[in-house]
């Protein structure tokens, strides 16, 4: 799991452990075995330090000596072209287009939905929302160990954050479509880099919640 590093290294991420794409952004470097600083930010307090850095105080911010990057896409881009090994985009420009606006869609119609139920957890209707988007993708990985192949790419890294969160967000999939996507998750949850990119909020606040479901 991810903690703060005691030495200062070259790459330093500002991260939070309720925000999606901090965890998206650790899961890729976990993939890439990048080391780095972290800085849990206290979303309740200012951080002058992050502020020296983005002046909107946004995470996840990465600094690389004196390049500083936060933007959640552009921050991915860089790291998968800085550590090409293993690639998780495409080679093939249409590939890496078409993969580009699978992305942009996953941001759009999922994360924005998980966006409003983190902020309001009793939004109902985005709760049922996502439920019924999720669904709806059951193909993608019906007949392949990963998001519509069978090779671990940049759309895993990106749906495996939300899918965590999903028992904090009340988001519960059943049927022969939650098996699937239960199948689905174990695969992305086992995965070496995935547990080394888990905050310990992380773990605690899913085992918390799933301790209290199974025992309502």
């Amino acid at each position: 799991m991810v903690s703060a590093a005691s030495r200062h290294l070259s790459i330093t991420l500002y991260s939070h452990s309720n925000s999606i794409y901090s965890h998206l952004v650790r899961f890729v470097m976990s993939e890439k075995n990048v080391t780095f600083d972290l800085i849990e930010v206290d979303s309740n307090c200012v951080n002058k330090q992050l502020l020296d850095c983005n002046p909107y105080g946004e995470v996840p911010t990465l600094v690389d000596r004196d390049l500083v990057i936060y933007n959640p896409s552009i921050i991915l881009e860089y790291l998968d072209e800085r550590y090409p090994h293993p690639p998780l985009m495409p080679v093939f420009p249409i590939s890496r287009a078409e993969t580009r606006l699978f992305l942009y869609r996953i941001a759009q119609d999922w994360y924005s939905l998980a966006d409003k139920i983190i902020s309001n957890p009793k939004d109902t209707k985005s709760i049922k929302d996502l439920k019924e988007t999720l669904i709806s993708t059951t193909d993608a990985i019906r007949s392949t160990e990963f998001f519509m192949s069978d090779e671990f790419s940049i759309i895993d890294c990106y749906v495996a954050p939300l899918l965590w969160r999903l028992p904090m967000m009340n988001v519960n999939l059943t049927g022969s479509s939650g098996k699937l996507w239960q199948k689905y998750m174990n695969t992305l949850f086992s995965k070496e880099s995935f547990r080394g990119s888990l905050t310990n909020d992380e773990i605690n606040q899913r085992a918390l919640v799933e301790s209290i479901q199974k025992n309502s």
